[in-house]
């Protein structure tokens, strides 16, 4: 998840952060007292990182917590995924809150006292491991919320789950994970939330919030496409078919199918050949090729439009010179999408906590797997701050530079706390 562009852009929005006074006296005073242990929390987990699928001693930090707090815990949820339920004192809705776990295989490039140094095998290759996405921000604001909710227990009118989830950055190959894995067993089974919340980390000024209606990430989907031509000799071409000459014709009919083939007016869309391999000499034209790439878009009904014209054009373009494409779509993340009528009550919690530097969030053509969590239940994914103020400390997630300024920190356990508090007693 990146795109620093969009990050430049709401820079520009908002410069400073300013106190707010978020919650009342009580429920501060709680936030204020959990605070050294949310840094403490994050720094360790950044210090110590694990890929998706393998959160072992994550996992068992955040289920000793939660356990400590007199929660309901499972764990062991999609390999190392934790639940806890926080049951209030009088009866009422359920609202979830969520955090992912899992680090990336990037080699830590930012000078911390608390930098990763871990190393592991990822793919068969020897790789650094680093939290360059931000998630141990998540899992330390989380766990914070925890705190702050079990010690108000018998105020509650209602649930509170807290859904701490492995392999948001995808499962490890020939593995499931994430989110679908979750729901697969059964955690909105006995349980179903009446709402779910998450947070994302995200490039631009510490404290401030990002949130949207509707469409917010993008839908993340892979495709395959064989070019299966004839092969001949490079001084020959008319004597096979020629299947480079058709992968780059089809490179650039694709690009017509957000340009001139769907509304440009309803949803921004992206087609992407990421790579194409095929051929051994500079002498010989090979039989065949293969692309392969990413699409990404906003809306559902514009997904399937995208898949049904990446094969319509491939195919034909293909056939018109003789050859054959076969095209292969794997679905990755949904769109993540904010339930409108939930953003819409909600965004005054989260003025309420930031004040004016609450703003709208551009679109990101990232993807999140929290789309799966929110088609299942009325979602709402927001987007806090964390960029130093110095803008050579400001990176995109996902790069090795990636810094977190920890000012960030209380305004993320504060908006947590809020919204499962007005959620509950909003019901």
């Amino acid at each position: 998840m990146l795109l620093l562009g969009a990050a430049t852009l709401l820079l520009t929005q908002v410069v400073a952060v300013q106190a707010q006074p978020a919650l009342p006296d009580a429920v501060q005073n709680r936030v204020d007292s959990v605070m050294p242990q949310v840094v403490e929390w994050r720094r360790d987990f950044h210090q110590h990182p694990e890929l998706g699928n393998r959160e072992f001693r994550t996992s068992g930090i955040i289920a000793e917590h939660l356990e400590a707090l007199g929660m309901e815990v499972k764990t062991g949820i999609a390999h190392t995924g934790v639940v806890g339920i926080l049951r209030g004192g009088q009866p009422g809705p359920v609202v979830a809150l969520r955090a992912d776990m899992d680090a990336l295989p990037v080699e830590e490039q930012v000078d911390l006292p608390f930098a990763s140094q871990v190393r592991t095998q990822y793919n068969g290759q020897d790789v650094g491991v680093m939290h360059a996405c931000g998630h141990d921000n998540h899992m330390a604001i989380l766990m914070g919320a925890a705190s702050v909710l079990a010690g108000m227990k018998d105020e509650l009118t209602g649930t509170v789950m807290f859904i701490f989830q492995p392999a948001e950055e995808g499962a490890p190959a020939g593995e499931e994970g994430g989110a679908e894995l979750m729901l697969a067993e059964g955690i909105f089974a006995d349980l179903r939330p009446d709402a779910v919340f998450g947070l994302h980390v995200w490039p631009i000024p510490a404290g401030v919030i990002a949130v949207r209606e509707g469409g917010t990430m993008a839908s993340s989907d892979s495709f395959t496409i064989r070019v299966q031509g004839q092969q001949t000799h490079g001084a020959a071409p008319w004597a096979g078919i020629d299947p480079i000459v058709v992968a780059s014709q089809i490179v650039m009919g694709l690009q017509t199918i957000p340009s001139r083939q769907l509304n440009a007016t309803t949803t921004p869309s992206i087609v992407t050949v990421g790579a194409i391999n095929g051929g051994l000499r500079s002498n010989i034209i090979p039989d065949s090729v293969e692309m392969i790439g990413t699409l990404r878009t906003f809306d559902a009904e514009t997904r399937t439009q995208i898949h049904e014209r990446v094969t319509r054009t491939a195919e034909q373009i293909a056939a018109s010179a003789g050859a054959t494409a076969e095209v292969d779509i794997s679905l990755g993340y949904p769109v993540t999408a904010n339930d409108p009528g939930l953003t819409r009550a909600m965004q005054p919690t989260l003025q309420r906590v930031v004040g004016d530097r609450l703003i709208e969030s551009p679109l990101i053509t990232g993807a999140e797997d929290f789309s799966y969590y929110a088609n299942e239940v009325p979602g709402m994914f927001f987007f806090l701050g964390i960029a130093a103020d110095d803008p050579d400390m400001v990176y995109p997630n996902h790069s090795p530079y990636f810094y977190a300024d920890e000012r960030a920190l209380p305004v993320g356990v504060q908006a947590m706390t809020a919204l499962a508090l007005d959620f509950l007693s909003s019901q």
